[in-house]
């Protein structure tokens, strides 16, 4: 009996340095420890065009943002989105200088916001000079060679080919929502204008009821309501691969852009690996 405790006894000594070898091994301590990453989180905050550009197939008549009212609205608006704690803002304006910076920030006093009714001015540049930023990023794409939105030819083809009916459901539904805006604007504050547009549905409702219907306009030969949506995905696609080279892993980025990009940005960070999309709505009511 005392042979058979003393092999036992033997045998446990033996696994325990074994054991120890291994756990103490300076092979076991030179491995790598994996540290996690910090996501790079996204807010994308869609607006309306607050200067009355007249860029988009349906253009709301926008009352003025230059009032004190409005500019009030304003000013609750943007102290809301920055709790959000950006580090980096990025607006919907082409780059003319290296870095992706827009120079047109640091011209920018708040003197500027009782003149220029941009948005990017009204929104980006306020919160942007709120929170102490010295640069603002300028992260959109156009291009002198390619449509992105060859909505004219589209245009043109269906007219010539009797499929205007296959835009008819888009345009009404344009037409309605420009329509209840320019209402909507009468009785609601910026902050809930801004909360209504970037609500999911109003995105997905854009896609299931004017882009992707534009898919039928086309023949064996052209396919130009592929075309059309091919290029917005494109040129949204370049959007956010020049998002990413300014972002860097625990960034906290704000991107304002007018909200018919909001589905496919949204689509862009909530997919990448290490981006985390965040939700705007909250942060405005």
């Amino acid at each position: 009996m005392q042979h058979i405790l003393r092999s036992v006894n033997q045998y446990s000594a033996f696994i325990f340095m074994v054991l120890a070898t291994i756990s103490f091994s300076p092979a076991a301590q030179s491995q790598p420890i994996v540290k996690a990453v910090a996501p790079i989180e996204v807010m994308i905050v869609g607006t309306y065009h607050m200067g009355n550009p007249g860029l988009d197939v349906n253009n709301a008549k926008v009352d003025s943002v230059l009032t004190p009212e409005k500019q009030k609205q304003l000013a609750a608006a943007v102290n809301r989105l920055a709790t959000f704690k950006p580090n980096k803002i990025a607006v919907e304006m082409v780059a003319k200088q290296p870095g992706m910076t827009t120079d047109d920030f640091e011209k920018f006093i708040t003197a500027s916001l009782l003149t220029d009714a941009n948005e990017i001015t009204q929104i980006g540049y306020r919160l942007a000079h709120q929170l102490g930023h010295k640069i603002v990023y300028a992260i959109d794409e156009q291009s002198e060679t390619i449509d992105y939105f060859p909505y004219e030819k589209l245009n043109a083809f269906a007219k010539a080919n009797n499929q205007g009916n296959l835009m008819a459901g888009g345009l009404e539904w344009g037409k309605a929502v420009t329509a209840e805006f320019e209402k909507a604007q009468k009785t609601k504050t910026v902050i809930q204008l801004l909360s209504d547009i970037n609500k999911p549905q109003r995105a997905m409702g854009e896609m299931r009821t004017f882009y992707y219907p534009l898919l039928s306009v086309g023949d064996q030969k052209s396919q130009i309501g592929a075309e059309l949506n091919a290029g917005w995905y494109q040129r949204n696609a370049k959007i956010f691969a020049k998002l990413n080279l300014i972002a860097k892993p625990g960034d906290k980025i704000l991107v304002l852009y007018g909200a018919g990009h909001n589905f496919w940005l949204r689509h862009f960070v909530s997919l990448m690996p290490g981006y985390k999309l965040v939700d705007a709505v909250p942060y405005l009511k």
